[in-house]
């Protein structure tokens, strides 16, 4: 039966002893700050347990090289496997491949589209994108509100559309907007940027040359975010007279917070999640029974309250 674990649950997984085990981890891009941060996170938490492998892998956003690289560790004989996957559309053949071997597989950051049928041996690690972009989104609508705004057109930028966060944090945004608390945002237009900087700042770029009036950008991730205040900053706009929202809270956003260009991020815990994946990886390669969904709190982060965050990435 998939259950929700939260707090004292949580830290109690997180409390599992050390074993001697190999794990194989595939994370979708190394190239990706977010994801590093996560990366580490497994890498460090591996470091303190004793007799604890890690070989991981770039797969380079790359949805086959994935899939052999979760074959290549089945067939190398390790404990147990943990995936963070380049399309959560493509998962099923990777629990298949996992699943035939009996070897545990854990899902960490992005949703499998099969997370409500992983077997036994399987589990997801990472946080419910419902709270990310309706958090981003409420705090966006209450500094229009605040700055006394009944009409505020704002861009989207959505990252890879093949990955569930980014579908979830879109739609996020949308039904904040239709409430009737928000309902006089309007959305001029909505784009990928595929999680990336540059694509961002490039995308950006474009709509500023359209002339069109705008009162703020709403950004998918933070990386996103930030490639459209550098396209901002680069036209000449003061970043006062804009609201810009991102997802993360990256140590890149939370300087452009503190600079007085980024007005909202939501803190995700990266290296939490990168560690809470691999205990429960351990457990589930001991045969002990954890929870299949593991949820771990998303948190608004602003100016009021930026220094709290500041030391977490």
């Amino acid at each position: 039966m998939k259950k929700l674990l939260l707090g004292a649950a949580f830290l109690a997984l997180m409390s599992s002893s050390a074993l001697a085990a190999k794990v194989g981890v595939s994370m979708a891009k190394f190239d990706d700050n977010f994801l590093t941060v996560l990366r580490n996170g497994m890498i460090e938490q591996a470091k303190a347990m004793e007799g604890v492998e890690l070989q991981v892998e770039d797969a380079q956003n790359d949805v086959a090289k994935q899939l052999d690289q979760i074959k290549n560790f089945v067939a190398s004989g390790v404990d147990a496997i943990i995936v963070n996957p380049v399309d959560t559309s493509a998962t099923q053949a990777m629990s298949d491949a996992a699943a035939a071997a009996n070897v545990p597989l854990v899902y960490v950051n992005r949703e499998p589209v099969n997370v409500d049928t992983l077997p036994d041996n399987q589990a997801f690690v990472a946080s419910n994108e419902v709270e990310s972009g309706t958090l981003e989104t409420q705090e966006v609508c209450r500094l229009f509100k605040e700055a006394g705004k009944t009409e505020a057109n704002v861009y989207v930028i959505m990252g890879e559309l093949s990955n569930q966060a980014a579908v979830q944090r879109t739609k996020d945004i949308d039904d904040v907007i239709a409430t009737p608390e928000c309902s006089f945002i309007k959305i001029i237009d909505k784009q990928t940027s595929n999680w990336n900087r540059d694509e961002a700042q490039n995308l950006m770029t474009n709509w500023l040359s359209t002339g069109a009036p705008f009162d703020g950008v709403i950004a998918n991730n933070d990386e996103s975010a930030i490639g459209a205040i550098q396209a901002m900053k680069a036209a000449n706009i003061d970043m006062k007279s804009v609201v810009v929202g991102g997802v993360d809270a990256t140590q890149d956003a939370l300087s452009a917070m503190q600079a007085g260009d980024l007005d909202v991020t939501v803190f995700q815990d990266a290296a939490g999640q990168g560690a809470g994946a691999l205990d429960a990886a351990l457990k589930l390669s001991k045969g002990e029974a954890v929870e299949q969904k593991v949820y771990i709190p998303f948190q608004l982060v602003t100016p009021a309250n930026i220094d709290k965050f500041l030391q977490k990435n």
